[in-house]
């Protein structure tokens, strides 16, 4: 909504307005105080609200830089529940390390700044909100993942977005970044192709 144009400030006042509505249902939730309590203090509740956050933090301590090796994680052995989907991330960081975690997470920056650099190129308005949005979608979406496997943001069970175990998840992804290819053919490629098209032949120097 920022980037279609909307005031600024009656954003402001809406998101403050939907801050406070999910405060307060989630007060009135005792699920959902569990998994903010947990957040807070996972080593009180790491039987029970905060399991997950323990066993991913102890599958980053266990991976270190180098990591135990693909394949060589024991928290996948039913310790860290759902490591295939939700929590892959930390399963990433105990096999192979700390330095392929960034690298995932340097890759993901990648597609985030292409996606954007390729929407600020569209051929018209509505080309420009959709990779906004796809961009948006896809980064919020590793955003929270990341946030939560590593304890920054409360348990929300979000996929990492081309790399968790899940059809549907990864069908989303790859269509969003068929939208952004297919804006970036519209906007760069085919402008591009007309203009050489249109130069003239050069003339060759006769002998």
């Amino acid at each position: 909504m920022f980037v279609a144009g909307v005031n600024p400030m009656l954003l402001s006042m809406v998101s403050l307005a939907g801050v406070g509505g999910i405060l307060f249902l989630a007060t009135q939730m005792s699920e959902r105080m569990g998994r903010l309590a947990a957040f807070l203090d996972p080593e009180r509740f790491k039987q029970d609200a905060g399991l997950q956050q323990m066993q991913a933090l102890i599958a980053w301590g266990s991976g270190g830089m180098e990591g135990l090796g693909l394949g060589n994680g024991r928290q996948k052995m039913l310790y860290l529940p759902y490591a295939h989907t939700d929590f892959i991330f930390p399963i990433i960081g105990e096999e192979l390390g700390l330095r392929v975690s960034l690298l995932v997470v340097f890759l993901f920056v990648v597609i985030i700044v292409c996606g954007m650099m390729i929407a600020l190129h569209a051929k018209d308005r509505f080309g420009l909100l959709l990779g906004c949005g796809v961009v948006s979608l896809l980064a919020l979406q590793a955003a929270v993942n990341i946030g939560v496997t590593t304890s920054l943001l409360p348990n929300k069970g979000l996929p990492l977005p081309f790399i968790s175990y899940g059809g549907s998840n990864l069908a989303a992804s790859l269509f969003g970044i068929g939208l952004l290819l297919n804006i970036y053919r519209q906007g760069v490629l085919e402008p591009l192709h007309k203009k050489r098209t249109m130069m003239p032949a050069r003339m060759t120097p006769r002998i």
